[in-house]
């Protein structure tokens, strides 16, 4: 918690996990939607450990196998019903399912490789990072505006917030979590999300509103936290 909320204010706070490791390929071929590794499924059990003791007005899951198989746990522990969010979805790639590792490994390498402004385009065959981007977005802005909180019109990046004091965690993916971490603190959009936060398996970030003039500013507090994980277990 950081020093703003230690003085009194009642800090409205956006708790976002990213899934443990994915077994994003077996015996060599591309697995969509995969579910957890091993080393996953260890990662999200310390990581339940970590959260049990906190409290959460709402915990909200992306519908990926993934990331339900990473709030399981945590939900288990806190005897809490698993919620679907549909927008926390992470962006749609090209449908690789059974196809060589290499096909992906390829995609993504000439994708990195495009020129900047190429790479809204996204990979050949999957959603775009631009309707991506625009899609979460959108999702955010209803969910968030279902839960009184809005931004001002402006320049800056200032929030009406009607009911503070909740405390909500989101289980998602890192282009989910970094686009709307990124809504929430004003900043523009870039092709590379994914890139601009690092964040690891079973990490945690927090942004919370701390009051100004106006109304309210998010702040990120955390980022990418994984210390609940050893060092043999921390992947990206």
């Amino acid at each position: 918690m950081s020093d703003q909320s230690a003085l009194g204010h009642e800090a409205t706070e956006f708790v976002f996990v990213r899934h443990g490791e994915p077994e994003w390929v077996r015996h060599g071929y591309n697995v969509d939607n995969p579910p957890l590794t091993v080393r996953g499924r260890e990662q999200v059990r310390r990581l339940a450990d970590r959260l049990a003791g906190e409290h959460f007005d709402e915990i909200l899951v992306s519908p990926l196998q993934r990331a339900r198989e990473s709030a399981a746990p945590l939900l288990h522990q806190l005897g809490r019903p698993e919620i679907i969010a549909p927008w926390l979805e992470e962006i749609r790639n090209p449908v690789w399912h059974g196809t060589p590792a290499e096909r992906a490994e390829e995609a993504f390498r000439a994708d990195r490789a495009k020129p900047a402004h190429l790479r809204w385009e996204g990979l050949d065959g999957g959603e775009s990072v631009r309707d991506f981007v625009q899609r979460i977005h959108q999702g955010s802005g209803l969910f968030l505006a279902e839960r009184g909180i809005s931004r001002t019109e402006g320049e800056l990046p200032i929030w009406q917030v009607e009911r503070p004091g909740r405390r909500i965690l989101l289980i998602a993916h890192a282009g989910t979590n970094a686009v709307t971490v990124g809504h929430l603190l004003g900043l523009a959009p870039v092709p590379w999300e994914w890139e601009r936060f690092v964040l690891g398996h079973a990490s945690i970030s927090t942004v919370e509103a701390l009051p100004t003039g106006e109304g309210y500013m998010f702040s990120l507090t955390r980022l990418g936290d994984v210390e609940h994980l050893s060092p043999e277990q921390r992947t990206r």
